[in-house]
């Protein structure tokens, strides 16, 4: 980022002493932030803002993070990052399934949420949006009109996916990584790739944004979760997307 360029932040929190920490770090850090604690005005204060980025703590008062992430998907294309109590793993996939972008537990280390927020800010102008780049050749994703794998059919450009010639609704993220695995048909791809790809951030080892995003992908596509013959774990190494023969 440019230093006299501050990027606007949208954070939607209720803590008081939290919202404070994460304001007065990143405004040291050339954003700037706007807050709500009020889940009832956060749509309409958010899209009339247009942040670059919007920050979401789940429990709110009025609408929860969910609520707002879903009701924001729609007519927002920023990115939206979740916060969620530790280990609540069902918050996690639901704020994914709503069109989060990436989630972060609670407590919140400043550090660790800078560092995720540029590399998300950074992937997001890299990609013009949402253009995935080839892993070896670099040739962008969106030059194929569409990606054909036996009954599952990726087109690109509009951005939506066929099961059995039946239209599959896909959040953001479950879209990039479909198309990421797609266009590596028959190649593993670990978890490093992945997070540096969509993300642009190494894998922690902790961090199971991608995982969960996985399991709700293959719930959609109708890929058996625990024998998968589209999307298949390979332990140790990461997923294969099958290639038809």
């Amino acid at each position: 980022m440019e230093a006299n360029h501050r990027v606007p932040i949208f954070l939607v929190e209720d803590d008081s002493k939290l919202t404070v920490l994460i304001k007065e770090y990143l405004e040291r850090h050339n954003f700037t932030v706007a807050t709500e604690d009020d889940g009832n005005r956060a749509v309409e204060r958010i899209l009339n803002e247009k942040p670059a980025m919007v920050i979401l703590d789940i429990l709110l008062p009025g609408k929860d993070g969910r609520t707002i992430c879903r009701e924001l998907r729609p007519r927002y294309d920023g990115p939206i990052m979740m916060l969620t109590a530790l280990d609540e793993e069902v918050d996690q996939v639901l704020g994914l399934e709503m069109g989060a972008d990436d989630y972060l537990t609670k407590p919140v280390q400043p550090r660790l949420l800078l560092s995720r927020i540029n590399a998300i800010l950074r992937f997001a102008a890299r990609s013009g949006g949402y253009v995935l780049r080839k892993d070896k050749t670099g040739i962008p994703l969106n030059h194929a009109e569409k990606i054909a794998l036996g009954r599952l059919e990726i087109h690109i450009p509009s951005r939506t996916v066929f099961m059995n010639g039946k239209s599959i609704d896909l959040t953001t993220t479950q879209f990039n990584l479909l198309s990421y695995l797609a266009v590596n048909a028959g190649q593993i791809i670990s978890r490093d790739q992945l997070y540096q790809h969509l993300q642009g951030i190494d894998y922690d080892g902790l961090n199971r944004s991608i995982d969960l995003s996985i399991v709700r992908l293959r719930e959609k596509i109708g890929d058996n979760g625990k024998h998968p013959c589209i999307i298949k774990s390979i332990r140790g190494q990461g997923y294969l997307m099958v290639k038809p023969l």
